[in-house]
């Protein structure tokens, strides 16, 4: 009998080739697609993906979709307890393992296992310690299609906002920058590839600005993030 889980779904490309591999090991039964969601914007978290492509990504894969809302800038406080609000409700229903798609980050696993681990449940990561020059062309192999929606500009320019992932755009990444953006370099939305049962329709608006104050003591007062608007 297969362990229920929930599968965290940010709707981009580390989360689509995590949830590739956990249909291939048929190990757990996915009861939802978790997302966090900013209620003033109705957008994913970060990625700046409308929470309509987002219904459309749940109904192609054909996993339900449960949204998280989350307070504009939340503090780690108003997380914590709608994360273990949530997290309460999904163990009631049997869930067991959380699922993630992070890659080598230490401390963000550390903090998601010590979370779970409160609750008795436990956490999963199918794409650990992988290469990331080696997922990101075998995520282009498999036939995955997916677009960047957000750069970090202490990283990229804003000319990497709105293209599509191929082996030029990879080519194109300076030597500092994770192919696979684990550092919180840029964030995609994928479209497209074998967990589909349909490629999801969009239309690409325009790019969009915004700053976001420094939580740490660097030099750095203010983070610079260029989005691209994507549509049905």
């Amino acid at each position: 009998m297969r362990a229920k889980a929930i599968f965290n779904w940010s709707s981009g490309k580390d989360s689509a080739l995590a949830l590739y591999k956990i249909f291939l090991e048929n190990k757990y039964e996915i009861t939802h697609l978790l997302t966090s969601i900013n209620n003033e914007y109705q957008r994913v978290s970060m990625h700046g993906v409308p929470l309509s492509l987002l219904e459309k990504q749940s109904e192609s894969i054909g996993i339900p979709l449960l949204t998280m809302g989350l307070p504009k800038e939340p503090s780690m406080e108003e997380y914590q307890e709608i994360i273990t609000k949530t997290m309460n409700e999904l163990k009631s229903e049997g869930v067991t393992h959380s699922i993630f798609g992070d890659i080598f980050l230490e401390d963000l696993r550390k903090y998601r296992e010590e979370q779970l681990k409160t609750i008795n449940m436990e956490a999963v990561f199918p794409l650990w310690k992988k290469n990331t020059s080696d997922l990101i062309f075998e995520f282009l192999d498999l036939g995955f299609k997916t677009i960047v929606t957000c750069v970090n500009e202490t990283y990229l320019d804003k000319s990497f906002v709105g293209r599509i992932i191929d082996r030029d755009f990879i080519k194109d990444l300076p030597k500092h920058v994770d192919p696979c953006g684990e550092n919180g370099e840029f964030h995609t939305f994928t479209f497209e590839g074998p967990i589909f049962k349909k490629p999801i329709q969009f239309e690409i608006g325009e790019t969009i600005k915004k700053t976001y104050p420094s939580p740490n003591k660097q030099n750095i007062q203010e983070y610079v993030f260029w989005f691209c608007d994507l549509y049905i």
